[in-house]
């Protein structure tokens, strides 16, 4: 069984909310808080394993769970949120007036969608999809610490409209346990 876990609530992720991407932004207070409930939450489910994006909010968070849990997290660049060009950095509510079009395209998603000078979903969700490759061939159950993004394209993968679902669910919170079925079935634990 492999477990996800959005990193813990960071610096950007407000209110006022930025558009994170690979910026490198720390947890906030309520973030290590967050990834310190989250340690208590999968304490007995058994982890072999725990691995992250490098990107400092979900190390962090990794980083509190593994202390907890005896378990050295294992990073693997695949998992990193998703490369957003000159959207990186920029307030959500500045992005929404200032560029709608592109603001309904973002909204809309798809395997064509690409971030303005970043990635497309489709290249998100081939190199999310071949880390969680690697995850599987190695111990379980495994604890999987990255962000929504990164979670939005796994979950879209089994989705009969691909990354046209990659809005659905509405919200993928921070540092709650979303437990991945081996059918591709996924739900957010309580």
């Amino acid at each position: 069984m492999i477990l996800l876990a959005r990193h813990g609530n960071s610096v950007d992720n407000g209110p006022p909310r930025r558009f994170s991407g690979h910026r490198d932004t720390p947890l906030s207070e309520l973030g290590r808080e967050q990834a310190r409930a989250l340690a208590d939450t999968v304490a007995d489910e058994g982890l072999e394993a725990i691995w992250t994006s490098p990107l400092i909010r979900a190390r962090e968070t990794a980083d509190i769970v593994g202390e907890r849990l005896g378990l050295v997290p294992r990073i693997d660049d695949r998992l990193s949120e998703s490369y957003r060009g000159r959207w990186e950095g920029r307030w959500v509510e500045d992005l929404e007036r200032d560029e709608p079009e592109g603001w309904a395209a973002w909204r809309h998603g798809g395997a064509d969608y690409r971030f303005p000078g970043g990635e497309s979903l489709a290249e998100h969700q081939k190199r999310a999809l071949a880390a969680l490759d690697t995850v599987r061939a190695g111990p379980l159950p495994a604890l999987v610490v990255c962000h929504g993004g990164t979670i939005r394209v796994i979950l879209a993968a089994k989705n009969p409209r691909g990354l046209d679902a990659f809005h659905e669910p509405p919200d993928i919170p921070n540092a709650r346990v979303i437990r991945l079925d081996d059918d591709g079935r996924w739900t957010i634990a309580a």
